[in-house]
Parts: C-alpha cells; structure tokens; sequence
C-alpha cells in the first residue's frame, strides 16, 4: 500500500498538520523539521493527492466512514442511517473498513485527511489513547458511533450498555434463574463487551445469582464454538447472555448439541437484535437497539458539528428494549 500523509508525520515524528505546511509551505516551519519531513518524504516515497491539495481551503462534502468490519450483521442498516441523513444534507461518504487493526486505523485517518474530507465517524472495537492522538493530529470534526469515550473528549452515540445488562439479569432473574454465564471477548478487547460485562457482573451479584464467565478469542461463531462447549459440558447454567446476537446462535447450536431444550433447560439471550435472532431456532431473544438510529443520529451530529449547529450534548445516548423470543418464553406468543 502506498504512503500516506500519516506515515510521513510518523516517520518524521510531527504532527499531519506540519507535514500539510511543509509541503505546501504555509508557514514558517523550523529547518530542522521541515529537513525531517523532508527526508521521511523522500524515504517512503511519498506522493501527496494533488487534487485533494488543491482543494484545502474548501469544503469537499465528503464524510469519512471508518468501520472495524463492513460484514458484520448489523453494518448494512447502521451505514444506510448514515447515508440517508448525509444524502438530506448533501454529503457523500467514503466508507472504509480497518479491521480492527489500530495501525490501519491511524492510516486511514490519515487517508481520510489527505482527501479532505470535511469530518469523520469512526467505530472501533475499543478507543484508546493512540486513536485520540491521531485525532488530534488531524483537527477533523468527529464523532464516535458504538465506540465509548470514557473521558468524554470526542462527541459520542451509543447505548448504555451497562444498564442493558443490567436489565437482561433482572430479566432472567424473574423468571427463577439461579445460575447465569456471559459469553464474550476477553476483558479489555472491546469496550461494548466490557461494559456489559460489568452489567451482568453487578446484576447478578445484587440477585444473588452464580455466574460464570466465558471468554472468546473472537466474537464470532466458529470462534466461540469450542469455548462454549467445553463450559457447557463442565458447568452447566440456566441462562446464557451473550454479547452479541452471533455469539447467541452459537450457543443455540452447542445446546443443542448437547441435547439441551431451549427455554426449558437453558435460555439464550443475545445483544442487537441483527437479522439473525428471527432465522434461528428457536427464534433469540436479544436487546433491540435501532442500527438504523445509530447511523442516522451520528451523522446528524456531525452535520450540527459542521455547521456550527447549537448542540446541547456531547454524548447521545440511543434508547434500548429487550425483545422478548422464544430462546426465553416457552409459550412466546408473537
């Protein structure tokens, strides 16, 4: 892949901004920095967008989409919110996807930066000082969508994710459960799943529940497969949450498996309701949120952000319900 302005500020350790000045001599930059970036432009073969020069001083009408996987269940409604709220305004957006991956992340802000776009939405697993740093170095208008700032820095749209834990455990606990696991990714992988974690953990102490935690290497159904089968087989609960929807499924199939009747010996339920939850058998309870909103509300932040819209908040916090299937109601009638 060929270099970005990103890549230059980190070879030549200055900031994307300081890179812009030096190449389009803007401002007085010190010898020994312009030197720096000079030889960091030289040595990455770097060859800057001319057109997305030319355009610096003006608005593109371009937004920045920076995803961590484009395939997820949910992705396609989330980016259709976007789209239609950036279409009303007349923006047009450049969807990318990162993996995950923080350096492919950093790059792509940077590539974003090159091409001008006029501000950025960005999800990732996890946000973390690195990203805040690029971030700064870019001077964009941002705003997260399902990614948490804890110190509440960037503008954000979410869900309390903690009280929809919080919510589930009471749920279950109503209906007699004494012993509950959470499946999920590891602790500190992805903040979403930490945050329900920390739900599930707080709710069933408070109902006197045992708990057990399953940890994956991914949140993905081959990746938890294995995992939930083995906890299963060695320590089997009433109820399981998992943190997401696709993690949910995958424990349907190991119950049953294991010849294990879904509600009656163990009820599942997952997080997003995504698609999937109505395709499986039986069909999975999970936490709605609107994918739809997520999208929309986000790129209707950033649209204020851009035009200097009055904004009462930093932080949108979107609405939640658990949609009650019949991976917990036996009798479930729809």
């Amino acid at each position: 892949m060929s270099a970005t302005i990103y890549d230059v500020a980190r070879e030549a350790g200055v900031s994307m901004a300081t890179v812009s000045r030096v190449m389009n001599d803007t401002a007085v930059v010190k010898e020994e920095t312009k030197k720096r970036v000079l030889d960091a432009i030289a040595k990455l073969s770097y060859r800057p967008n001319a057109v997305a020069r030319g355009l610096a001083s003006k608005r593109t009408k371009t937004i920045g989409v920076i995803v961590p996987d484009v395939s997820a269940a949910f992705m396609a409604e989330l980016v259709r919110g976007i789209e239609d709220i950036a279409n009303m305004y007349h923006y047009h957006i450049i969807l990318c996807n990162s993996d995950g991956q923080l350096d492919r992340e950093r790059d792509l802000v940077g590539t974003m930066w090159e091409k001008q776009v006029d501000g950025l939405l960005f999800m990732s697993p996890k946000l973390r000082q690195e990203h805040i740093d690029t971030f700064e170095e870019a001077q964009l208008p941002i705003v997260l969508c399902r990614t948490d700032d804890p110190e509440k820095r960037i503008p954000s749209v979410n869900i309390n994710n903690k009280q929809a834990a919080i919510d589930v455990v009471d749920y279950l606990a109503a209906k007699g459960c004494k012993s509950i696991a959470f499946v999920g990714a590891k602790a500190g992988l992805k903040s979403l799943t930490d945050e329900r974690r920390a739900g599930f953990l707080q709710a069933t102490e408070r109902n006197a529940i045992t708990s057990q935690l399953i940890d994956v290497p991914s949140e993905t159904y081959s990746g938890a497969l294995k995992f939930l089968k083995d906890a299963l087989q060695t320590s089997p609960v009433r109820a399981i949450v998992a943190a997401n929807d696709e993690l949910a499924i995958a424990a349907e199939h190991v119950a049953q498996d294991l010849k294990l009747r879904i509600p009656e010996d163990v009820m599942i339920v997952g997080f997003d309701n995504t698609k999937l939850t109505e395709m499986s058998r039986p069909p999975l309870t999970t936490v709605a949120q609107s994918m739809y909103d997520y999208g929309a509300v986000a790129m209707r932040f950033l649209t204020k952000l851009l035009s200097d819209e009055p904004i009462s908040t930093y932080t949108v916090v979107l609405p939640h319900q658990i949609l009650e299937r019949e991976s917990t109601a036996p009798k479930f009638v729809k």
